[in-house]
């Protein structure tokens, strides 16, 4: 039987897995509007045992699409297995978007490298992940260091002008 604390502010009864709120926070985060949705109990389970965390998580993803995006990152996760623990020391995966994975290299010898191993991290990534998941790694160097201070700036030679 409910009790006082087991209703939410909207009158709704308290949803003890927390599913409820998981799925809102998902509709906000892509800019849904919030609308309750149906639970359903897990099978073979008492119906007052609380249901684990993971096994929730693995709801909302699957429900919010997200399947692909968390393999990706949970097989990124492991990049030095995917190419080695040395390039790995010189390098970190940056983002993966419409199937196309970005990397920054520490230096331009060691993104020349990387660019050369690319076919064959694009081919085991697809092997792990499902063909077609990644389409194309792009290979970036390091970034260059600017002198540009502020917003507005004047062009010259920048701050070696003042050693003169």
């Amino acid at each position: 039987m409910p009790g006082p604390d087991d209703t939410r502010p909207d009158g709704g009864e308290h949803d003890p897995q927390g599913l409820d709120v998981a799925r809102r926070i998902a509709r906000a985060a892509r800019g849904a509007a919030p609308k309750p949705a149906p639970r359903k109990k897990p099978t073979g389970r008492r119906p007052d045992d609380p249901t684990p965390l993971g096994d929730l998580l693995k709801e909302v993803i699957a429900e919010e699409g997200w399947t692909r995006e968390v393999s990706v990152h949970q097989l990124l996760a492991r990049w030095p297995a995917l190419v080695g623990p040395v390039n790995a020391a010189h390098s970190v995966p940056e983002g993966y978007a419409d199937t196309v994975l970005t990397v920054r290299a520490e230096s331009s010898t060691w993104a020349t490298s990387l660019r050369t191993m690319a076919p064959q991290l694009v081919a085991v990534l697809n092997e792990q992940l499902g063909q077609g998941t990644v389409t194309r790694v792009v290979v970036l160097g390091p970034e260059a260091p600017t002198w540009k201070k502020g917003r507005r700036s004047v062009p010259g030679r920048g701050p070696r002008d003042t050693y003169g």
